[in-house]
């Protein structure tokens, strides 16, 4: 379906410096009744903040995995002890933000839209505890709301997708279908349509508003991208999750593309064969809101408020790790350019 290349010993070699120097996690996860550090450096402040994963927790090499990393960056930049728990069921939520409380945190975020309820009651009943929450808006002065315009990352990979595409047909494969993943939707679509009119994109769900089984169903993900593959698909992008591993065995097995999200899912797959179908991923900077997060609480800023990360501050972007996509960067450069300067107007819904 496409000219196959082989990675470069460069490449690989790059990859190896990058993992030595970032270092990295096991694969596991934390459960949620025993809060563990993110960083063996030893503590420089009195600060101890905290990380409420959502379902997936560390491992799912998306979502939850970028927020660790912004963990460790706060760690290495302040000092502070940093605490995680992950949800494993609704009841989670809530009690695990009410445990890093107890345990001591003074900065704690949420991961994920999930966690506005319990959010806003906790931090009612703390309120000289500092909170952010991912992907929503709790209006509460001890509340940062980190919120993403994910549709312009998506206009982007979009736009490289059809750009990249010999056959005409790409697809898109969300999570849950609500407002939030319509978003990336909504970009991708427009992205590709702005560079081919006539471009094909195939839409799927994995399932509707409060399945949660939809950020986790690998199978069903690459049921769907393997008979979309069959039928002349050569580029699928999945906004769901740890689901998008399916997309990805897909994507091997037919020797076709598959975009990452949110993370570098290049850098975060591990496997050298995936990184061949890994065309490049739409990059969500949870790391960098969950970062600057706690170290505005480390510095003393305790305000909260809608913080917005796009293109303009490199909230939102795309990955270039494999080189698969640098004949294409100058074009995606700019539009994105345009994008920032307002000339392209990219949709939030379908």
């Amino acid at each position: 379906m496409r000219k196959k290349a082989r990675l470069l010993a460069a490449s690989l070699a790059a990859l190896g410096l990058f993992a030595a120097a970032c270092g990295g996690d096991d694969g596991g996860s934390t459960s949620s009744e025993a809060p563990t550090e993110s960083s063996e450096a030893p503590a420089t402040s009195d600060l101890i903040a905290g990380i409420a994963f959502d379902t997936g927790g560390r491992g799912d090499g998306t979502f939850n995995d970028s927020a660790a990393a912004g963990g460790e960056c706060a760690a290495e930049a302040t000092g502070a002890e940093v605490k995680e728990l992950e949800a494993n069921v609704d009841e989670d939520r809530k009690a695990n933000l009410e445990l890093l409380v107890e345990g001591g945190a003074k900065v704690i975020v949420g991961v994920g839209f999930m966690f506005t309820d319990p959010m806003g009651e906790v931090a009612a009943a703390n309120p000289d505890v500092s909170f952010g929450i991912v992907d929503s808006v709790v209006e509460a002065d001890n509340v940062s709301s980190l919120v993403f315009a994910e549709e312009q990352g998506s206009f982007l990979v979009g736009a490289a997708a059809a750009l990249k595409s010999e056959t005409g047909t790409i697809g898109f494969i969300g999570g849950q279908e609500i407002d939030l993943i319509k978003k990336f939707e909504a970009g991708y679509a427009a992205g590709a349509k702005y560079v081919n009119p006539d471009i094909v994109v195939e839409v799927a769900y994995l399932g509707p508003a409060g399945d949660n089984t939809a950020w986790g169903n690998v199978d069903g993900a690459k049921e769907i991208a393997a008979g979309w593959y069959a039928a002349g698909a050569d580029i699928i992008y999945t906004a769901a999750g740890g689901s998008g591993a399916g997309t990805i065995q897909a994507a091997i097995e037919a020797d076709a593309w598959a975009i990452g999200v949110d993370s570098d899912q290049y850098l975060t797959s591990g496997d050298p064969e995936a990184q061949e179908h890994i065309l490049t991923s739409m990059l969500k900077r949870v790391d960098v809101a969950v970062c600057e997060t706690i170290k505005a609480v480390a510095s003393g800023d305790t305000s909260g408020g809608i913080k917005v990360f796009d293109l303009s501050n490199d909230g939102v972007g795309y990955a270039t790790s494999g080189g698969w996509i640098d004949d294409i960067v100058a074009d995606l450069d700019e539009i994105k350019a345009a994008i920032i300067a307002g000339e392209i107007e990219v949709p939030t819904a379908p």
